[in-house]
């Protein structure tokens, strides 16, 4: 699979991208085999001579998908792709709305909670809103900083709109009137690579950056409650403990209150617990994988899927068992949802699609009827040995006053 590889859920629907193909289908029933497939190189492509404002022409480009997230409700989804464009869905059911022209090539994209905006952020520093209601409207020029954004998120009331870059900071500013600062979140030392704003406590954030932490905030403020340093979780003799590396996802479990954190290029989960009423974050469990680890997301009535680069198990369910996170056996939906993703593994990677519904000059999208066909093809889904997680012990920050501490690794810590 390509290095864009990602996972997205939102209740019970869960997508796969990879390349410039995304897969679309539900974990709500081991019955429901509905598989939806789009193929961004088959969208409309500008014309050569119309060109964004980096001189170089709209639709020229790999067509890899470079973000994409679900609205609130799960009722739209959104994608922008390297040949700038952004691409819009509605999902109940599937069903691709407009494709529009972006400026620039996006690195992150939302919602707004309200579900009636697409915010897109660009390497240029720029923020453009565009409208869900009016799907072929043009965007809007909203804010800027002077370096290149790399997440952008949107607070649950919308009256905020925080934006990370590659200059360290984090801003919060007013989404009515985006010139105006609330705050900066400011003590990162290297770009910040995640941002993400509490669901369950709308005043708290989370972040991640190159230098190597994650960070709680009180974001209106700009106060810094809590800083977990990661190399610190780990045992030195780690042949990646001397990398830097920045956290390439950050999810959260409502149930638990729970914060997954996924480091780019690393096969490792690590599960932090949200203590709100100290303000501090609990380092629990690291998850570690014999296969590169692409993406992880949480299912509320499930638990953590994770999508790794392995085809006879390319997604792992983990949840709590007595204390402890660990792989669960294989459900029917893991099965059904295992066999559509290896029935279009080369697809996903990046190949030629295997039958002529995905190809640009028959349909721009297609509803497969795969689920019999993928089950036939593949066979059962058995995660196996060496494809789920060695689970390491529970670990625990010592600080209790959630002040700008560090979390620290406890005795019972093993990689």
């Amino acid at each position: 699979m390509a290095g864009s590889a990602g996972l997205v859920l939102c209740g019970h629907e869960l997508v796969v991208r990879g390349g410039s193909r995304l897969l679309a289908t539900s974990t709500s029933s081991s019955d429901d085999d509905s598989l939806f497939i789009y193929d961004c190189s088959a969208a409309e492509k500008e014309a050569q001579e119309h060109k964004g404002e980096d001189a170089q022409p709209a639709g020229e480009g790999s067509d890899a998908a470079l973000a994409a997230a679900f609205s609130t409700s799960g009722s739209y989804f959104a994608l922008t792709d390297d040949s700038k464009r952004l691409i819009l869905f509605r999902t109940k059911p599937w069903q691709r709305l407009s494709v529009r022209t972006v400026v620039r090539r996006c690195t992150a994209l939302t919602f707004t909670a309200s579900e009636d905006k697409v915010l897109v952020a660009d390497k240029s520093g720029d923020v453009y809103s565009f409208s869900v209601l009016e799907p072929h409207g043009s965007g809007k020029l909203e804010l800027g900083h002077l370096s290149m954004l790399l997440d952008v998120a949107v607070s649950p009331d919308d009256r905020y709109v925080l934006t990370a870059d590659r200059d360290e900071k984090i801003r919060v500013s007013w989404a009515a009137a985006p010139h105006n600062i609330e705050s900066f979140c400011l003590g990162h030392t290297e770009f910040v690579s995640r941002i993400f704003v509490v669901p369950d406590h709308p005043e708290l954030l989370l972040s991640s950056s190159g230098d190597c932490t994650l960070r709680l905030w009180q974001y209106r403020s700009g106060r810094e409650l809590h800083c977990c340093h990661l190399p610190s979780l780990q045992e030195p003799t780690e042949p990646w403990s001397n990398k830097r590396f920045a956290a390439s996802r950050i999810t959260y479990w409502r149930q638990e209150d729970c914060v997954a954190l996924l480091c780019d290029g690393l096969p490792v989960v690590c599960l932090f617990q949200l203590d709100v009423p100290r303000r501090q974050l609990v380092y629990q469990q690291q998850l570690t994988f014999q296969h590169r680890v692409w993406d992880a997301a949480f299912e509320e009535a499930r638990g953590l899927w994770v999508l790794q680069d392995c085809r006879e198990a390319p997604l792992v369910l983990c949840r709590p068992v007595g204390g402890q996170w660990q792989s669960l056996p294989e459900s029917a939906v893991s099965k059904r949802v295992c066999a559509h993703l290896r029935e279009n593994w080369a697809m996903l990677e990046g190949e030629d699609p295997p039958w002529p519904a995905l190809q640009g000059h028959v349909q721009p999208w297609a509803r497969a009827d795969a689920g019999s066909r993928a089950r036939n093809a593949a066979g059962s889904c058995s995660v196996g040995e060496g494809a789920g997680p060695v689970v390491g012990a529970v670990c625990v920050s010592a600080s209790a006053s959630g002040q700008q501490s560090c979390c620290e690794p406890g005795p019972g810590w093993f990689p």
